[in-house]
């Protein structure tokens, strides 16, 4: 008989780790993760919905694994939560469909990138945010850089495109589809930006807000910026550092769906204050 499936929603604050995936360097989330499953008596490799890079948060990562015969998601529930680091937490463990597989059944994704436009940040987000101030390439032009023009530029970003100019050679060339780019203040100075599509590839988030950040300080032709949009032109644009980003939400077709809309409108476990919250999509 074949190990039962299990599908774990998995949060963590990504200063911890050198990333997602295993690596000799570590630690990383996964290693944490499946040290975690050995010590409760489940030696299983996690497949991730995806991987996020070195200092990128999670509010909602999705795993799938494989637990021991006659073990289940709700015993595995009450007990690997207790012996994950800090950083690194569980909302839910679900028994899925057969057919589900935490990458290949995923229908989109939103992530979510803070950013500190004006002000002082404030201490609970400080790990969290990217201070534009701070960044060189921005430092000449901060006064340019308006709420309305960020938002302007990032919702020309919008719709069924080849992002190659926004992401690594590592990511295949495809097209992808950006449902909304939306940026919302937050209070003091602090922005964020929500994109939710059905695809992103590596660095794609990053080097979006990063190259907008770019235009709107005038820096960067906006020309160039719509070239990039339509054509996959390259420029050379601005990858927002890691800190900011929180990979948000994962989605499913309702059928393949483990977590309910309840835990995803109110996740189980989900710590309080910064990187998460609840901001304008719940």
């Amino acid at each position: 008989m074949p190990r039962p499936p299990v599908a774990l929603w998995i949060w963590y604050r990504g200063g911890t780790f050198r990333g997602f995936q295993r690596q000799v360097l570590g630690p990383t989330v996964q290693e944490a993760l499946e040290a975690a499953l050995q010590e409760v008596g489940v030696p299983a490799t996690v497949m991730p919905c995806g991987r996020t890079d070195r200092g990128v948060h999670a509010r909602m990562q999705v795993v799938s694994l494989r637990v021991e015969r006659g073990d289940s998601a709700e015993e595995l529930a009450a007990r690997l939560p207790a012996r994950l680091p800090a950083d690194l937490g569980m909302c839910a463990a679900r028994k899925p469909h057969p057919s589900f597989h935490a990458q290949w059944s995923a229908a989109g994704k939103t992530y979510r990138y803070r950013l500190q436009l004006a002000g002082t940040v404030a201490p609970q987000w400080h790990p969290y945010v990217m201070r534009v101030a701070e960044e060189p390439r921005l430092a000449s032009a901060l006064n340019d850089i308006t709420p309305e023009r960020l938002a302007e530029l990032l919702a020309r970003a919008v719709g069924q495109r080849d992002f190659t100019a926004f992401h690594e050679n590592s990511s295949p060339r495809k097209l992808r589809t950006l449902e909304s780019a939306t940026l919302h203040e937050l209070g003091g100075g602090l922005f964020e930006v929500v994109l939710r599509g059905d695809a992103f590839a590596r660095y794609q988030v990053r080097y979006l807000v990063g190259s907008a950040l770019l235009t709107a300080a005038g820096l960067l032709p906006e020309e160039l910026w719509r070239a990039a949009l339509e054509t996959g032109e390259r420029i050379a644009g601005l990858k927002a550092e890691a800190a900011g980003l929180v990979l948000w939400e994962v989605r499913y077709p309702a059928k393949l769906d483990p977590f309910t809309p309840a835990e995803r409108a109110a996740p189980p476990g989900l710590p309080e204050g910064p990187p998460f919250l609840g901001t304008p999509e719940g």
